[in-house]
Parts: C-alpha cells; sequence; structure tokens
C-alpha cells in the first residue's frame, strides 16, 4: 500500500513523514520540490502474539509505504514533480495546519484549515482536467479520422469525466462500470484516489482537538506532528512517561494508519513459522488464489489448496496441530474469501 502525503506548503507534511516512517528528512526550506519516500510498520497485536507463539527468527509486520511530495502549488517545479512522486499510490494523505507558528508563516498570511482543504481539492482537480483536455484534444481527431469503437468509447468518457470536474466534483464521486475505471486508470487521475485529511494542530490546541472532528465534510485524523516526531525518536522506555507528560493515551500515528487502512477497505492475514510471522494486507474481497499470489506467484500458480485458521481459534487452541485436532484448521478452495486475522499455509504443486 502507498500512500502519497500532500498539502499547502508550511502545513507539517515532511514533520508527519518523519514521525510515521523515523525517518529524518529535513523539515527546512519549505517550498522545494523534493520527494521523500519512506515506510511504516502496521502496528499489530495479533503479529506480535503469533510471534510470541512460534519464535520466529523474523517477524515482519504489514507495512504502509509513504511518500512525501512537494506542497501544492509551492514551488515552480510542482505541477511535474508531484503526479511523478504520487504514480501508484492507492490514496492520498492530505495535511492541513491548524497550528499557529510565527516562526513558519502560512503562505496566505492566515491559518484556515478549510480553506486549505478545498485549495487541495481544487488543485488535484485542476491538475486532472488538464490531462483529460490534452487526451480529448487527440481523441477528436483520432475518432473523425478512424472511427475506431475503442478510441470513440474512450472519448466518450473522459468527456464525462470532464464535465464532472467542471462541476467541481472529482473523478471518485463518478459512477463507472469495472471495465471503464480500468481503462483510465493509466492517467493516474488524483481526484480519483480516496483522500484522508489530517489536521495538524500545535502543542497548545491538544485539548481543543475536538474542534476539528468535522472538516468540509471529512472526518479527519487530528494530531501534533511535531509531537509526533519527537515522540516516534524515543525509546519503549521514555515513550510511556511522554505520553504521561502531555496527558495522552497513546500516539496519533497509530491512528492514522489505521484510517488508511479503513480507507482502503484492506484486511490482513497471517502467515506463521519457525522462520517467519508475517502479516499480508489485502482487498477485501481477496479470495485464496489471489492471496497466495500476494505471497507469491508459484503459490499462485501451483494452487491447491489453502490451510485457514482463525486468529482467535488458533490462540484457543494454542497450536496448529491442537486446532487441527479440534477441527478449527480447515481447507478452503481458491474461491474462498479471505477474512481479517485468517492463519494461512498454502498447499501447492509446480
Amino acid at each position: 500500500m502507498k500512500i502519497g502525503i500532500i498539502g499547502p506548503a508550511a502545513a507539517g507534511k515532511t514533520t508527519l513523514f518523519n514521525a510515521l516512517t523515523g525517518d529524518a528528512a529535513s523539515t527546512g526550506g519549505y517550498g522545494a520540490a523534493r520527494v521523500n519516500v519512506g515506510a511504516a510498520a502496521v502496528a499489530d497485536a495479533r503479529v506480535d502474539a503469533l510471534s510470541g507463539v512460534f519464535r520466529p527468527k523474523k517477524t515482519t509486520h504489514a507495512a504502509v509505504d509513504f511518500v512525501d511530495a512537494p506542497g501544492v502549488g509551492d514551488a515552480a517545479r510542482s505541477a511535474e514533480v508531484i503526479p511523478q512522486a504520487l504514480e501508484g499510490a492507492d490514496a492520498l494523505l492530505v495535511v492541513v495546519r491548524a497550528f499557529e507558528d510565527a516562526g513558519v508563516p502560512h503562505p496566505k498570511e492566515s491559518i484556515d484549515p478549510a480553506r486549505d482543504l478545498n485549495d487541495v481539492r481544487f488543485d488535484l482537480m485542476l491538475r486532472d482536467l488538464a490531462v483529460v483536455e490534452r487526451r480529448v484534444e487527440r481523441l477528436e481527431r483520432l475518432v473523425k479520422l478512424k472511427k475506431d469503437p475503442a478510441e470513440a468509447a474512450e472519448f466518450a468518457l473522459l468527456g464525462r469525466i470532464r464535465e464532472t470536474l467542471e462541476e467541481g466534483r472529482p473523478v471518485r464521486s463518478m459512477q463507472m462500470s469495472e471495465d471503464e475505471a480500468r481503462s483510465v486508470k493509466g492517467f493516474g487521475f488524483l481526484s480519483a484516489k480516496p483522500l484522508l485529511v489530517v489536521v495538524n494542530i500545535g502543542e497548545d490546541q491538544l485539548r481543543e482537538a475536538d474542534a476539528f472532528s468535522k472538516l468540509n465534510g471529512e472526518t479527519p485524523v487530528v494530531l501534533a506532528a511535531k509531537l509526533e516526531e519527537e515522540f516516534a525518536q524515543l525509546s519503549e522506555d521514555e515513550r510511556a512517561e511522554f505520553l504521561a507528560d502531555y496527558d495522552l493515551e497513546s500516539s496519533a500515528l497509530d491512528k492514522v494508519v489505521q484510517a488508511a487502512f479503513s480507507l482502503l477497505d484492506l484486511r490482513c492475514f497471517f502467515t506463521v513459522s519457525e522462520e517467519e510471522v508475517r502479516a499480508w494486507p489485502v482487498r477485501a474481497g481477496t479470495i485464496a488464489l489471489h492471496a497466495a499470489g500476494t505471497i507469491h506467484s508459484d503459490l499462485e500458480r501451483g494452487f491447491i489448496r489453502a490451510e485457514v485458521l482463525s486468529f482467535p481459534d488458533f490462540m484457543a487452541a494454542g497450536s496448529l496441530a491442537a486446532a487441527r485436532d479440534k477441527g478449527t484448521l480447515r481447507l478452503e478452495g481458491k474461491e474462498y474469501v479471505v477474512k481479517d486475522g485468517d492463519i494461512f499455509h498454502v498447499r501447492f504443486n509446480v
């Protein structure tokens, strides 16, 4: 899973990126057209519990890749850099600023998260409209000359998309068939991607976080990115003291990752052995055959059956052998829909 972090200049995008990934990317000189790439492990107590049972040589949590893109409209090169940086992103994380800091002036000279979110939405649609218009201009000539049915269908679909964007609605608001969505996927429309909104507040606003529980129809994650960045750099022992000092129950970073999982409708299944315990994220509705391919293409190609056991049933049994004796470890075919928390072993022959 890949998520692009975007937003206006001086909103705290790179600070949040550092907090999520544990990186130390420079946060100075906002407005530079640079891209940072990193990954964040997804906290999952189930993985930790399985690791405690199997004592594997390696434990691998699910991970989310984050791409910190240049601020919207804050650099001359951003028009080219942003689409390249966000290529292949499954969703966009929009950071808007609610904190005051005289040392870091807002480019618009005032703090207004709702305005900034609308600006980002508009910018994404404007970029998509430019892509559509370039393609439509070329297709219009081709359709007249060749009368190719596929090109005519694409021309009609892009016309609908252009109309939607001109009405101020994002591409994701459109009703499209699976074939239509597949046909325009290559355009990488930014307003087609799901949005996760983060409101970046100051340390002095922690008790007022509920004021941002709704923003332009979105339910954002509210956090103080600077504090989260400091938290991410601490040892496990220091973290409890840090949270107590700020009267916080937990870091907000897990909320960001979990919100991203929910936004993309992801599930996790697990593979377990003495070599490795690992979590594998897949889309809801993924069948066993394709889940096997997530692990390795050979498993999908030679798929025979999957041995499946739910996490609660495994913990109740205490071992795979005991679960087999109790009948909770079962065999499933390739059309079985993988559930969140399934422990999965593929029987295959290549």
